[in-house]
């Protein structure tokens, strides 16, 4: 049944100027940089794993103690984005953005000068600790300054920069590692973070509504640009607003999965995630046993699911859009406005939903299917097709679910992004544990036939949440106006 909106709301929406102030180049720009900063979030694990043993040759220690730094690092980036969200939501994103990417270049630096295996299990859980909440923070910066009808298209070249990690940072780490060693990852990585970190000096504006608004009031001193007049759209005469000063709370993230509308989604991406991580994590060992790929080969075979990524970017923000519009018009609403409240009124479970069903079915039966041809030992060329299918799908389906989320936690974005990395990191460290297990016990085909039926679940929940979503979250909403 669907949800009705109070008559009130689209005047409200009506009422308002344009969302953000910046122009469609200005966000584009701003997007871009923090897709940059979000890219190592991912990278900084993909791009390590080709070194492992040369990391235990050359500091002579068994796989299993490298392996200890992979877990730690993994262990981290679990609960570092909590530590990050909610401080980016109340400080603003500049400063958040300035120390834990400084931060990052200094934990790269210290592990390629690094010459004892203690010195490089602490640095990586430093280097976890600082850059795996930039992604939470790049959504949050999507919903300062991107409006929901323009929303899809953003979350897609942010999902595109993680994305795309998976792919090449196990290609770019080994031919780094052959060509001048394991050192130069580390090298590589505080060379382009700290690129990074003097173009957001120098670019990125801080675009935090609790702090700028819609773009047009002026910021605190430390938050402004080192070039004045550089995507500046507050008048040099105009006083900096006072702002209640409120100390970030890491708790908020856990707070945020209570939410029964939150809950059904999270655990359901969480889900996603899980099947995702294990086919990552199974490639190169199935393929190497199958087709006896060298290691080199099997690095390549990561391609395919990157590319199919990649391509899902350039028309699942369109889609999203489109379907939010045509949301919007069927209810008489405008599709040119749209201001964060209007989202409270507007069932944007249903608009943004309606374009996950085909690419979730999809993505279970190639799922299956990938399974099976490897099970059966057919032509390479098939699962490699199958990667590709399975990898735009998949990636389509995490471009609804985060532009959902948002939308959903408009008021705290960051803190939102950071409790699902939460649930689903914590789920793909456990089923990784054991993935092996599970093949052997049951076979190639059975264990992705498993996987397919788990995308089934994640399409229950979804279903939960596009029936009774926007019910629980009024609801909720309605609650915690009503307290003191």
């Amino acid at each position: 049944m669907e949800t009705k909106v109070p008559r009130d709301a689209p005047a409200v929406a009506e009422a308002v100027n344009n969302y953000s102030v910046f122009t469609t180049t200005e966000k584009w720009c701003i997007i871009s940089i923090v897709s940059y900063a979000a890219w190592f979030s991912t990278l900084s694990s993909f791009i390590y794993f080709p070194a492992v043993h040369l990391l235990s040759e050359e500091l002579s220690v068994s796989v299993d103690k490298i392996n200890l730094t992979i877990t730690s690092y993994m262990a981290v980036a679990t609960i570092a984005p909590t530590l990050v969200g909610d401080a980016a939501d109340v400080l603003g994103r500049r400063p958040v953005y300035m120390v834990t990417l400084s931060l990052y270049v200094a934990a790269n630096i210290a592990i390629a000068l690094s010459k004892s295996y203690n010195a490089l299990l602490g640095l990586r859980v430093v280097q976890a600790l600082a850059i795996s909440g930039t992604f939470s923070v790049a959504y949050g910066v999507i919903t300062d300054v991107a409006s929901p009808a323009e929303r899809g298209s953003f979350v897609s070249a942010v999902s595109f920069a993680i994305t795309i990690a998976p792919s090449i940072g196990p290609i770019l780490g080994g031919a780094l590692s052959y060509a001048a060693g394991w050192t130069w990852i580390f090298w590589f990585l505080s060379i382009a973070a700290g690129l990074c970190l003097v173009i957001m000096i120098l670019f990125l504006p801080e675009t935090s509504r609790g702090i700028v608004g819609d773009g047009s009031l002026r910021p605190p001193k430390h938050l402004r640009l080192p070039i004045p007049t550089f995507m500046c759209h507050w008048k040099s005469s105009d006083e900096a607003p006072m702002h209640k000063p409120r100390v970030p709370n890491p708790l908020k993230s856990l707070a945020i999965l209570v939410r029964k509308d939150n809950a059904v989604i999270i655990f359901g991406c969480g889900i996603l995630y899980v099947v995702y991580t294990c086919i990552n994590a199974s490639l190169s060992v199935l393929f190497i046993d199958i087709y006896h790929l060298n290691q080199w080969q099997a690095g390549l075979i990561y391609l395919p699911f990157g590319l199919g990524g990649m391509v899902s970017t350039f028309f699942s923000g369109p889609l999203l859009d489109k379907a939010y519009r045509q949301a919007r018009l069927r209810r008489g609403l405008s599709t040119d406005k749209a201001v964060g409240d209007d989202l409270d009124y507007f069932p944007i479970e249903k608009a943004r939903l309606s374009v996950i069903w085909a690419p979730l079915i999809i993505t279970t039966c190639s799922i299956v299917a990938f399974g099976w041809v490897l099970h059966y030992h057919q032509h390479i060329a098939i699962p490699l097709s199958l990667q590709f299918i399975a990898g735009l799908c998949m990636q389509l389906d995490f471009s609804v679910y985060n532009t959902l989320l948002v939308d959903k936690n408009h008021r705290t974005p960051a803190a939102a992004q950071a409790s699902s990395n939460i649930m689903r990191c914590t789920l793909a460290a456990i089923t990784v544990s054991f993935l092996q297990n599970l093949i052997d016990a049951l076979g190639i085909g059975w264990t992705f036939t498993f996987m397919g039926g788990l995308c089934l679940v994640v399409v229950g929940l979804f279903l939960v949440d596009y029936q009774k979503g926007t019910r629980w979250r009024q609801s909720s909403i309605a609650s915690a106006r009503t307290e003191p």
